[in-house]
């Protein structure tokens, strides 16, 4: 026979409204109340109905992932994090791919915020960055949680979980320039997105920390993807490198994978004549020969925070889970792709 709520409660020796506030992980109950329930729940294997508690109520049992990225291990990263929350939450999540540049983009939003009856919304890049889009989640009193490239320097620091990019792109060319290298030339990213201004600012100030003027014409400003990371490459090294280039920085794995592959096509020796670098430490960085340098972005442990954030608001709870951690900075790998003693 299928398992009820009234059973746990029997089993629990408790109310089944406080079974059903336990399981709705309402902050008022007592940490061994809550424990005695939830062992009687694990004991049963009591699975909630979240359709019927969806149903019975105005509150909503779910929370949606909104994403416009073009990198599917990013955002497989991303969901697995918000779900795995979602899970020990009790909640279901609603994945919800979207056009940041549609101009009914945000019209198609607040259509999915209205039928699905989301308790909130995890934003990630470059969706979290447009303030028209939140204001009007503002407006619709919706809460949300933005992952944002940045350095914690936001005014509206409670909805945001940030990555710090300018650290962890000033460690990348800090790296390079301690293996002597001087001209640097750096592959952007996609304009629209800070991600892409915060790595070439880290870039930028390493330089001047090391008296090395940043030059222009070692920068090529693409977007995140292969084939931008093989046209800049090749626009940069060409005429034999008459700008000597000797090490590439790409704004992420994708365009360095590019720039390692086009030159390959010239027959330039890695990481002996040139080095390249990656960010993000994806897949992309490890399948390549000699494999990348980057740096390592934990996307799975950043999207369980800011799912913890988001719940943490939905409950009203502002100075509960101050443990969650609010700025990440990935991490330097070294790999062959910059130092042959590591290949």
């Amino acid at each position: 026979m299928k398992v009820t709520i009234n059973d746990v409660a029997k089993l629990a020796g408790v109310s089944m409204k406080t079974v059903s506030r336990v399981i709705n992980n309402e902050p008022s109950v007592r940490k061994k109340t809550h424990d005695q329930v939830m062992a009687a729940v694990k004991e049963l294997n009591y699975q909630p109905n979240l359709a019927a508690r969806n149903l019975a109520g105005t509150s909503s049992y779910a929370i949606g992932l909104v994403y416009d990225n073009p990198n599917a291990y990013y955002v497989i990263d991303m969901q697995n994090g918000v779900l795995s929350r979602c899970r020990q939450e009790g909640y279901e999540l609603v994945i919800h791919p979207c056009s940041y540049a549609d101009s009914d983009m945000r019209t198609e939003l607040k259509t999915m915020i209205r039928r699905s009856r989301i308790a909130g919304l995890v934003l990630t890049p470059p969706l979290s960055e447009q303030q028209d889009l939140i204001d009007e989640l503002d407006e619709m009193n919706m809460h949300y949680v933005r992952i944002l490239s940045g350095r914690g320097d936001n005014k509206d620091n409670s909805a945001c979980i940030y990555v710090n990019d300018y650290a962890a792109a000033y460690e990348i060319t800090s790296h390079l320039l301690q293996l002597g290298h001087k001209n640097i030339a750096f592959i952007c990213g996609d304009q629209g997105h800070k991600s892409t201004t915060e790595r070439l600012a880290g870039y930028q100030r390493a330089l001047a920390d090391h008296q090395i003027q940043a030059s222009e014409a070692l920068l090529y400003r693409g977007d995140y993807s292969f084939e931008s990371g093989v046209k800049g490459a090749k626009e940069l090294l060409k005429n034999d490198n008459a700008l000597g280039i000797t090490a590439v920085m790409g704004g992420n794995d994708e365009i360095a994978a590019g720039a390692l592959f086009a030159a390959r096509l010239m027959n330039i020796a890695i990481p002996d004549e040139l080095a390249i670098t990656g960010f993000e430490d994806s897949p992309f960085s490890k399948q390549t020969w000699p494999k990348l340098t980057t740096a390592h972005q934990n996307n799975d442990e950043i999207s369980q925070h800011a799912a913890r954030l988001l719940f943490s608001k939905t409950r009203g709870a502002r100075n509960q889970d101050k443990d969650i951690t609010r700025i990440f900075t990935p991490s330097l790998v070294i790999r062959g792709s910059s130092d042959a003693k590591t290949a």
